[in-house]
């Protein structure tokens, strides 16, 4: 399985120094860059919204084994009991109803291992995605969610370290 960086570098339009930089940054640095909001805006909400049923089938299939995962595997206490909620945030964000800030606050009971360890899992449920486009634009939506969150949750843990 792959890196959540090595997936940053795959689905983002951003280099490797770019991507370790955002890592290393305070999140709000990472909110107000001008590279994130053009990650943000390169996005075709057109088309995420148009395949929004897709979405919704493909994480209301692959995200209750995930949250087992998370929860067996990774020991994350919180997990949620239904994709309900995840397919619900997509959507408003898509549809710009829901932000990255919101994003973060509710990720963060999760420990920063267990989020960058679920970032290529997440990724990869559009894998079976048969139309190309879709698939790489979920993908590349996905990623870049993830990314704020991996800020966040490094942000935390060097916060957690000094204190």
């Amino acid at each position: 399985m792959p890196s959540s960086l090595e997936i940053f570098i795959q689905y983002l339009d951003l280099s490797q120094t770019q991507i370790k930089s955002f890592l290393s940054q305070p999140l709000a640095e990472c909110l107000k860059s001008p590279e994130l909001k053009q990650q943000l805006q390169s996005l075709d909400t057109y088309l995420l919204k148009e395949t929004l049923p897709t979405a919704a089938s493909v994480l209301a299939e692959r995200l209750p084994p995930f949250y087992h995962w998370l929860h067996d595997e990774l020991g994350v206490k919180r997990v949620p009991d239904s994709p309900a909620h995840a397919t619900k945030w997509v959507i408003g964000f898509v549809n710009n109803q829901e932000s990255l800030t919101r994003l973060v606050d509710l990720h963060r009971p999760v420990p920063r291992p267990a989020l960058e360890r679920s970032i290529p899992y997440l990724v990869g449920m559009f894998e079976g995605v048969e139309n190309e486009r879709v698939r790489q634009e979920w993908q590349k939506a996905i990623a870049a969610l993830c990314l704020v969150l991996a800020v966040a949750a490094r942000e935390a843990d060097r916060g957690t370290r000094i204190a």
